[in-house]
């Protein structure tokens, strides 16, 4: 996985959620076997952002969200779907970054098995087929990203342009514009 350049640093996710989603576009996710390109995020904001989890304050569940930055927030959504997301803001502040859609990049066998052979281009088109695919569970929650199985990588990719459109498929602050997608990514969600 060196191809895909070094582990980001604690410093990289240390930073506003809405600056950490936007600059993870075009890094690469790595767990286990399987890589893939970020291509599709959305930031959730905090304690005023009443669509984010940590608005409700610490709780068991949440505890994380609020610890330290470069950490995985894993929870379980509709009772079927794990989501990923990537603990960002100073260490007590709270703050995410939902990885929301990959480009598959390497083990790609491996995520097919996992998801039912779809093709390459529904692999991780979604928070729920990325984790899935990706062999991502709650047992990652907590996850230090600097280090381990799980890590996100510099990545090389080619300049793109990014589209920022209000975060999609939540009902509370579904028009602030965090939502933040490689444009023209066939890989990004399609909702």
């Amino acid at each position: 996985m060196q191809a895909f350049g070094a582990i980001l640093p604690r410093s990289f996710y240390s930073r506003a959620a809405a600056e950490v989603a936007r600059d993870l576009l075009g890094r690469v996710l790595v767990h286990g076997e399987c890589a893939g390109r970020i291509v599709e995020t959305e930031a959730y904001l905090g304690l005023d952002d009443l669509a984010a989890h940590s608005s409700r304050g610490i709780t068991p569940r949440t505890r994380v969200i609020f610890g330290p930055p470069g950490h995985a927030y894993v929870y379980f959504i509709y009772g079927m779907h794990e989501c990923l997301n990537v603990v960002a803001e100073p260490d007590g502040t709270p703050g995410c970054a939902l990885i929301r859609a990959l480009e598959p990049l390497a083990g790609l066998e491996t995520m097919r098995k996992r998801r039912g052979r779809p093709g390459i281009r529904d692999l991780a088109s979604g928070p729920g087929k990325l984790t899935q695919a990706m062999g991502i569970t709650r047992e990652q929650n907590g996850a230090d990203l600097t280090c381990g199985g799980m890590r996100i990588l510099n990545g090389k990719a080619a300049p793109f342009e990014v589209e920022i459109t209000p975060r999609i498929g939540i009902s509370v602050c579904a028009d602030w514009p965090l939502r933040f997608v490689i444009a023209g990514s066939r890989f990004a969600s399609r909702y």
